[in-house]
């Protein structure tokens, strides 16, 4: 005698519960029987739903406060038997085992609770890490031909839809079904990668000490994982004729001390250049916002096409603004600007009506965001920060997408100690210039090589960016400054290879040359500089950036 077909299950396990009730209604109005767990099931009865506990089906009851409820034959053994087999189908018939057609589950949230401040004791982070949830959506996914699973409340209503359509389960199209799997994979992958991270950032760290390389090299992991989650498709890329999309890192979603996790206020929508240009842009202020100049807490940083193209430091906050914007007004149209304390009447008023395509900050006066928001395509970010103020810029590791592969660094902000340092001309340096040396450096260490920068005090005066020749680099920073470069301070990220830039830095007007040194022709520099007058520090540090 033929038996009667038995009724799909749908498992629903989900942390995030937007919408489960109406999924889970829509999925019983189609002859689905409900299997659920913990949280998800009380959400589910409240709602005057019937539901299974897993409990209930696997006849064994949770252990361990919860953490093993799901790993059993009697839930596994429906999300990976093929039904398309018969023996497979056979045997879960025997099993006494009804399939399991549809899952819903999303996961412990890792990543959220990863970045929380202050940082989660270990034991509560580990308690983090889901199980059994990872176990059922790639058991789902790898069966997709006979299991719909889904890991986004987005997708409730498309399956829903297509079950409808299909008449039953089995109905459902290949495309919906991949897709689906897809979408699952990835967020397990993602998942992995999260607490991948995490723990070798806590466990293992960044090295205390700058010169330790060999000790830097060997806390880098040794295998890179990289997982994001696309946020918005953006309007192109770079060009035009390019497409372009916003992915998060995990955590990083809604994570308001981030440049992706940024109140965005007026005009069009963020694009491809606007986020390169704020990270760089960002990324300078942050450096400059620490307490080694304490008579000027204000920060101010001009970008252009991912260079600074002016940066101060000043007492008030509008001075600030003024001094980097005189280091070179004609490319700071159309630029991004950031400052590291909340934006002030005063300087929105300075800001006048030059056209900016971003202003950053931790928060805005009211009064100064009516007067910036005056102008229509002008975009406000405001970067939540602790105290009012950007955080400082930290030791961190980036990785640059190669063909075939990455690379991946340390990198943190260069940190020049006075007493470190070596004079090597007869002129020697004022003490007075070690404020302006730590400045220039920093700004320096921020434009893309090869870069010349000139200082007067704590404002840029002329800076000379990504030139394939030193001399030429210095060519531009001079002919910016004009007559502000006399007497400035000039930091090269590289040393001089002849003597021709150091002549060419003294006919500007520099008077103090800092460079890394290490030329097979130092000694030549060194004369040349010694004949014009000239100061020089060797640091012995380069500051390259490609």
């Amino acid at each position: 005698m033929e038996q009667e077909p038995l009724r799909p299950r749908a498992l629903l396990s989900v942390w995030d519960k937007r919408d489960i009730v109406p999924f889970a209604q829509g999925l019983v109005e189609l002859g689905f029987d409900v299997l659920s767990t913990g949280g998800t099931a009380r959400t589910l009865r409240e709602a005057g739903l019937t539901v299974q506990d897993v409990s209930e089906a696997t006849g064994h009851p949770e252990i361990f406060d919860g953490r093993v409820k799901s790993l059993h034959p009697a839930i596994h053994g429906p999300l990976l038997a093929r039904l398309e087999r018969e023996d497979d189908a056979t045997h879960l018939r025997e099993l006494g085992y009804p399939p399991i057609q549809v899952v819903a589950v999303n996961l412990y949230p890792f990543a959220e609770a990863a970045v929380k401040d202050p940082p989660l004791p270990e034991g509560d982070l580990l308690e983090m890490i889901d199980i059994g949830g990872p176990t059922l959506v790639r058991a789902s996914a790898k069966n997709h031909r006979n299991v719909l699973i889904v890991v986004r409340p987005e997708r409730y209503a498309d399956v829903l839809e297509a079950l409808k359509e299909a008449d039953g389960p089995e109905g459902v199209g290949m495309p919906l079904r991949q897709a689906l799997a897809l979408e699952a994979f990835q967020q397990t992958s993602g998942y992995d990668t999260a607490i991948a991270t995490t723990l070798q950032r806590r466990w293992v760290g960044a090295p205390e000490s700058v010169e330790a390389v060999e000790e830097q090299a060997a806390r880098l992991p040794a295998a890179m994982r990289v997982a994001a989650t696309q946020r918005e498709v953006l309007r192109y890329g770079e060009n035009a004729h390019q497409a372009a999309a916003l992915f998060i890192d995990p955590g990083a979603e809604g994570h308001a001390s981030t440049l992706v996790g940024a109140t965005v206020e007026g005009g069009k929508a963020m694009s491809y250049n606007n986020y390169a240009d704020a990270d760089a842009c960002l990324r300078l202020c942050r450096s400059l916002s620490t307490n080694e100049w304490p008579e000027a807490p204000h920060a101010c940083v001009i970008v252009k096409h991912a260079n600074p193209c002016g940066a101060a430091l000043g007492a008030t906050q509008d001075d600030a603004f003024r001094q980097a914007l005189a280091s070179d007004p004609e490319s700071a149209f159309g630029s991004i600007i950031a400052f590291n304390t909340p934006v002030t009447l005063a300087t929105a008023e300075a800001i006048g009506d030059l056209f900016v395509e971003v202003v950053m900050a931790p928060s805005y006066d009211e009064d100064a965001r009516d007067h910036l928001r005056s102008k229509a395509n002008r975009r406000l970010l405001t970067i939540d920060s602790p105290g009012n103020r950007f955080l400082p810029l930290e030791r961190t590791l980036v990785r640059k997408p190669i063909e075939g592969g990455w690379l991946m660094q340390t990198e943190e902000p260069p940190r020049l100690d006075v007493k470190d340092l070596a004079t090597v001309t007869q002129r020697q340096m004022d003490e007075a210039d070690a404020a302006s040396m730590r400045f220039a450096a920093r700004v320096c260490e921020q434009v893309k090589s090869n870069a010349i920068v000139m200082v007067q005090g704590l404002a840029t005066v002329g800076i000379g960016p990504g030139q394939t020749s030193r001399v030429e680099a210095v060519r531009i920073a001079g002919r910016r400054a004009g007559e502000r470069a006399k007497d400035c301070v000039l930091a090269s990220d590289a040393f001089f290879p002849f003597p021709d830039g150091v002549e060419q830095a003294a006919a500007a007007g520099a008077r103090l040359i800092v460079q890394p040194g290490g030329s097979i022709r130092d000694e030549q520099v060194i004369e040349a500089a010694d004949a014009l007058g000239v100061a020089m520090v060797f640091t012995g540090r380069r500051l390259f950036r490609h």
